[in-house]
């Protein structure tokens, strides 16, 4: 059991969507968004590769753009949403803007299955458990999602994406 509640998985769906948008942009599809305590969506974005390369990671854009708009105290009552467990990079932004609750729905291992050696995208291979667990802050993480038909939501955008990018 994933631990995510009904509300969870729909919001995940919700990324879904905002990765699709991005990709229909020329954008890899990644999408995350924050939402406050009961659910609503409060902020979204899609990855910005045509923007700015490797770099511009969806959550890591979002997690900003919140930071410049609320307050810590404010963020440490939100969640972020994102469809692939977050890299280092954007699970520490999670941690710096002080977002207390992460929810993803597939694994980085599993991206890896659809990206491969794709320039573009490098995996790195550190779970944000891992990255959390050095921090001084209690953060849940739910995550990955054991909804098989979720899954094959998440990935169906990555299926052959980066190999045509390659």
């Amino acid at each position: 059991m994933d631990g995510m509640t009904d509300k969870d998985k729909a919001l995940l769906r919700e990324c879904i969507r905002v990765a699709h948008e991005a990709m229909e942009k020329g954008n890899h599809p990644f999408g995350a968004l924050l939402a406050d305590e009961d659910g609503n969506i409060i902020m979204e974005q899609g990855n910005a590769f045509t923007e700015g390369g490797s770099a511009y990671h969806a959550e890591t854009l979002l997690l900003l753009r919140a930071a410049k708009k609320y307050s810590a105290e404010e963020m440490s009552h939100f969640t972020l949403y994102t469809n692939f467990e977050p890299c280092c990079m954007c699970t520490g932004a999670l941690y710096w803007a002080n977002v207390r609750r992460l929810v993803f729905g597939a694994t980085e291992k599993q991206l890896l299955e659809y990206t491969g050696s794709n320039d573009e995208n490098p995996t790195f291979s550190l779970p944000s458990r891992e990255v959390v667990k050095y921090g001084q802050k209690d953060i849940t993480i739910l995550g990955p999602t054991d909804d098989t038909d979720l899954i094959k939501e998440i990935v169906k955008d990555h299926i052959g994406f980066w190999d045509a990018r390659g």
